[in-house]
C-alpha cells in the first residue's frame, strides 16, 4: 500500500471518528427550540430586552457573519490573521514548553484564521490536532471541509456546543499540551458575569503550563477613531444590519413569534461604561408580540 492511500485510508478514518463525535454532541446541544423559547421570554420580557449572542448563528447567519470578516470595514479579522502570521512560530514556542501542541479554538467559525498557525505546527511536529468549538454546525461543517482541504496533517476534532453554558471540554492528544485560541474579541459578545464564568470553565479545562490566546480589540482612543469602530459594526453594504435582523427571523421560524423585520433598525452604540460595541435592534413603532403557545408531546406514548 502507497504513502499515499494509507493517507487517505487514515483521512477518512478521521471523518468517521470526528463525524461521530458531532453527533453525540450535538444530541445534547442546548440550541434547541425549547432553549430558544426560554431566551426570548426571558430575554424580551426583562426591562432591558436582550439576546445571547448565540443566537445569531443559525445557516443564515452564520453565512452572513462569514461575509461580514471579509468587509473591507471589518478590521479585526484581517488584524488577527496578519498577527498570527507574523508570530505563530513564537507563540507555539512559548505554548508549547518542549513539547508537541493540539489546539483549540473557541468560537472558531468557519476556521479560516487559524490555517496559518496550524500550518506552522506541521512544520515544527509534522501533524497536530486541533479542535473546532462553535455554537454553528454549519460552521463547523464549513472548517473542517476548510482545514482538510488545505493543510495535510491536521486531525480535526469538532465540537458542537455553547460554551458560556456547557462545562469545556479541551481535546488534549497523549504527549501534547493545549494551546487554547479565544480571538476575534468574542468576549466581548458576554457581561461581566459571564465572561468570568467562561474564564474560570476554561482554566479548569486547562491543565497546569497550558496556555490561553485572547484576543481583544482595542477601545476608541489614540490609536482607533470610534468611526472606525462604527463602520466595522455597520459597514456601507449593509451585511451587518442583515445579520442582526435575521435574529428576529430565527425567533419566527422556530418558535413561532411574529417580528416584523422590516419595522426595526440596525442600531450601533458604544458603551463606554462596559468598554465595549453593542448592537441593537429599534423599533421604528409600537409593537406588540406573543409567543405562541407549543405543546411539547415529546414524552408522551
Amino acid at each position: 500500500m502507497s504513502a499515499l492511500q494509507t493517507r487517505e485510508i487514515d483521512r477518512a478514518t478521521e471523518v468517521q471518528v470526528s463525524g461521530k463525535i458531532r453527533e453525540e454532541v450535538a444530541n445534547r446541544f442546548v440550541a434547541s427550540p425549547k432553549a430558544v423559547r426560554i431566551e426570548a421570554v426571558l430575554g424580551l420580557s426583562a426591562k432591558r430586552k436582550a439576546l445571547p449572542a448565540w443566537l445569531f448563528y443559525d445557516a443564515t447567519g452564520s453565512s452572513l457573519f462569514e461575509q461580514i470578516t471579509e468587509l473591507p470595514e471589518y478590521y479585526p479579522t484581517r488584524t488577527e490573521r496578519a498577527l498570527l502570521a507574523k508570530y505563530s512560530h513564537e507563540i507555539l514556542e512559548l505554548a508549547s514548553a518542549g513539547k508537541s501542541v493540539s489546539i483549540s479554538e473557541l468560537g472558531s467559525g468557519n476556521a479560516t484564521k487559524i490555517g496559518v498557525l496550524l500550518q506552522a505546527a506541521i512544520c515544527r511536529q509534522q501533524c497536530v490536532s486541533y479542535q473546532p468549538i462553535d455554537v454553528s454546525e454549519v460552521s463547523l461543517d464549513a472548517a473542517c471541509l476548510n482545514i482538510y482541504q488545505r493543510i495535510p496533517g491536521v486531525t480535526v476534532l469538532p465540537q458542537l456546543s455553547n460554551y458560556l453554558t456547557e462545562q469545556i471540554r479541551l481535546e488534549r492528544p497523549a504527549g501534547t499540551k493545549v494551546l487554547v485560541l479565544y480571538i476575534g474579541s468574542s468576549i466581548g459578545n458576554f457581561l461581566a458575569g459571564e465572561r468570568i464564568r467562561i474564564l474560570r470553565s476554561l482554566r479548569a479545562a486547562l491543565e497546569p503550563e497550558e496556555c490561553l490566546l485572547l484576543g481583544t480589540d482595542l477601545a476608541p482612543g489614540k490609536h482607533k477613531s470610534l468611526h472606525a469602530l462604527f463602520a466595522a459594526y455597520d459597514d456601507s453594504e449593509g451585511v451587518t444590519a442583515k445579520f442582526n435582523l435575521n435574529l428576529l427571523t430565527r425567533l419566527n421560524r422556530e418558535i413561532g413569534m411574529n417580528f416584523n423585520p422590516s419595522r426595526f433598525r440596525h442600531l450601533i452604540r458604544w458603551n463606554a461604561a462596559e468598554s465595549r460595541i453593542e448592537m441593537h435592534l429599534e423599533s421604528l413603532n409600537g409593537i406588540a408580540n406573543r409567543l405562541q403557545q407549543r405543546r411539547d408531546n415529546s414524552n408522551r406514548k
